[in-house]
């Protein structure tokens, strides 16, 4: 019997908890793991108690902000995170598993949080048609090994 890795139920995972997000434009799930063991999951989407964008804004998604973003949602990153320290647990040397690379503003989260490896899926500059994934980048420069996961 040919059991998978952890690293694929956790992969594998993210992309299911992002099949949970309300964004029209783009679903990303997260994992925090420590140790073979989940601390937290999430999925991009609005803080809760506020618009579903698909709810909302069916059509076009919610409103942009100044610089064409969307000026509602969380990261899926940043949801995982911010669950995980809002329910007490710590993040040193936790991994984190993300269907899409980490943006720049949430790899500085990502380090200043104690996540110690970072495994994505898709990458987040072909997403967004730029030049590289500053995030990664960002992350591998300051001692957090990011990695693009490829299934077995």
């Amino acid at each position: 019997m040919n059991k998978p890795s952890f690293d694929t139920i956790f992969m594998k995972l993210a992309c299911d908890l992002a099949q949970r997000s309300h964004c029209i434009k783009a679903q990303v799930g997260a994992v925090l793991t420590k140790d073979t063991r989940i601390i937290s999951i999430g999925y991009n989407g609005p803080p809760e108690g506020t618009h579903n964008c698909d709810e909302e804004w069916p059509e076009e998604g919610c409103p942009r902000d100044s610089k064409g973003g969307c000026s509602l949602a969380l990261h899926a990153e940043q949801n995982a995170i911010l669950y995980a320290v809002k329910n007490g647990s710590s993040l040193n040397g936790s991994s984190l598993y993300v269907t899409l690379s980490p943006c720049l503003p949430c790899a500085r989260l990502i380090f200043s949080s104690g996540i110690k490896k970072v495994f994505f899926l898709n990458s987040y500059a072909a997403y967004k048609k730029i030049g590289n994934d500053e995030g990664v980048d960002f992350l591998n420069k300051f001692g957090v090994k990011t990695v693009q996961f490829h299934f077995d």
